[in-house]
């Protein structure tokens, strides 16, 4: 196995990946977190896995009712 890209550690089971390098980047995707807390960009390799201690399914501004 390789090592990853680059390691992103996220607070949302859902994040946005440019591969963040402006107009070297790729476009715009959105990937879930899956239940194992991580998910890897399929155009930079970059991984981002949920910051220990947060909830899977928790979305920021989210309001309980």
């Amino acid at each position: 196995m390789t090592e990853p890209f680059e390691v992103i550690t996220v607070d949302t089971d859902r994040v946005a990946c440019d591969g963040g390098g402006g107009a070297l980047g790729h476009p715009k995707v959105y990937l879930n977190l899956g239940p194992e807390g991580h998910v890897e960009c399929p155009y930079c390799s970059r991984l981002y896995k949920l910051r220990e201690g947060a909830l899977l399914g928790a979305h920021p501004g989210a309001h309980a009712h």
